[in-house]
C-alpha cells in the first residue's frame, strides 16, 4: 500500500466536492493550488475562489500562483514533497508541474472522453442534444484532455435537464470517481486505456457571447437545447423589439410547444398568462427571463409590470 501525499488543484465549486471527498476519505492533502483572488462585484472587492475558501476552512496549505512555470512556484510545489497530484476544473499545467509527482497527475473531466474535450463539456452535451454523458479520470499529458483514461462513469441526461442541474450531478459522481481512482493508485492497481483518435470526436469549445445568441430560425429542438444548455450560466440571449423599444434579454427557462401555426418566425405572442415565440415547428414558451438591469423573473411576475406589444418580435 502506497503512502500518498496529495496536491489538489482546482478553483470553482465543482472542484470543492472532490476536495471534500478526499478529506472525508482521510487522504493527506499537503497543498491546494487555486486561482489568485480576483476583483468581483460592483465594489470590485477581491474575491477568493470556492476552493480557497474551503481549503482555508480546513486549515490546508494554499498556493495561488499567477505563473505556473515560475521557478519560485515550482520550488514551492516541489518542497511539498507530494507524490500524487489531482486536478479538477483548473487550468492547463506545464510539463514541469504535471511530471513532478512519482505517481503522476490525473484530472477529472466532466464528459465521456474522448468526446467533449475542452472548456465547456457540460454545456455542449446538452446543446447537442446528448442523452448521456459522464465523468472521466485520466493522467495528464502534453495536450488538453487527451491523456490515458483511468475510469469513467456514465450518467443519463434528462430531456428537460439544464446545465446547472447536470453540473451538480456530475460534481457528485465525479468526486466519487476521483476517490475510486486514488484508491486504485494507492494499491498500485491502475490500468489505463489510450484515448481513440478519429474525426468524429466532439469538442467542448469555450462559450462566447455569440454562442449564446438564439437563432429563432433553427429547429425547435435546437433552440430548446441551446437555452437549457446555457442555463443558468452564461444564459442564452436575444434581442426583443417591443414597439419603439429594443432590449437584449436573457432567457433561462422555456418549454417547447409542437403546434402548426401561420405566425412569422420570431413573432412574440402574448396573453395575460404566457409569452411564446413562434418557431418552425411550433412555439417556444418563455418561463423565466431577465430584462436589462432587472433581476431574473418568472413570466407571470414579469407580466404584472411589463407589456408586450402586439407587433413584438425577437431576432
Amino acid at each position: 500500500m502506497r503512502d500518498l501525499r496529495i496536491v489538489f488543484m482546482g478553483t470553482p465549486d465543482f472542484a470543492v466536492a472532490t476536495l471534500k471527498a478526499l478529506l472525508d476519505a482521510n487522504y493527506t492533502v499537503v497543498g491546494v493550488i487555486t486561482a489568485p483572488d480576483r476583483p468581483a462585484g460592483r465594489g470590485r472587492k477581491l474575491n477568493q475562489s470556492a476552493v480557497k475558501k474551503f481549503a482555508l476552512e480546513h486549515n490546508l496549505n494554499v498556493l495561488q500562483p499567477t505563473n505556473l512555470k515560475r521557478e519560485s512556484f515550482v520550488a514551492e510545489l516541489r518542497a511539498l514533497n507530494a507524490n500524487l497530484q489531482i486536478v479538477v476544473a483548473f487550468r492547463m499545467l506545464p510539463k514541469v508541474v504535471w511530471q513532478m509527482p512519482e505517481y503522476g497527475t490525473f484530472n477529472l473531466h466532466a464528459s465521456l472522453l474522448p468526446n467533449y474535450r475542452g472548456a465547456a463539456p457540460i454545456n455542449w452535451a446538452i446543446i447537442n442534444g446528448e442523452t448521456k454523458t459522464g465523468v472521466t479520470t485520466f493522467f495528464i499529458d502534453e495536450k488538453i484532455d487527451t491523456g490515458a483514461m483511468i475510469f469513467q462513469e456514465e450518467l443519463h441526461i434528462d430531456p428537460n435537464e439544464n446545465a446547472g442541474s447536470l453540473h451538480d450531478k456530475l460534481m457528485d459522481i465525479g468526486s466519487g470517481l476521483v476517490v475510486k481512482t486514488v484508491q486504485h493508485i494507492e494499491k498500485d492497481e491502475v490500468t489505463t486505456t489510450i484515448q481513440p483518435q478519429n474525426d468524429e470526436i466532439k469538442t467542448a469549445y469555450k462559450i462566447h457571447k455569440e454562442t449564446c445568441e438564439i437563432d429563432w430560425t433553427a429547429s425547435i429542438d435546437h433552440i430548446y437545447n441551446r437555452i437549457r444548455g446555457l442555463s443558468p450560466y452564461p444564459a442564452s440571449w436575444t434581442t426583443l423589439h417591443n414597439a419603439e423599444d429594443t432590449y437584449a434579454i436573457k432567457i433561462y427557462e422555456v418549454e417547447k410547444v409542437l403546434e402548426s401555426h401561420l405566425h412569422t418566425i420570431g413573432s412574440v405572442i402574448s396573453s395575460k398568462k404566457e409569452i411564446k415565440v413562434a418557431v418552425k415547428e411550433g412555439y417556444i414558451s418563455l418561463k423565466v427571463i431577465q430584462l436589462p438591469g432587472k433581476r431574473k423573473m418568472e413570466i407571470l411576475a414579469l407580466l404584472n409590470g411589463f407589456k408586450f406589444e402586439k407587433e413584438a418580435k425577437v431576432v
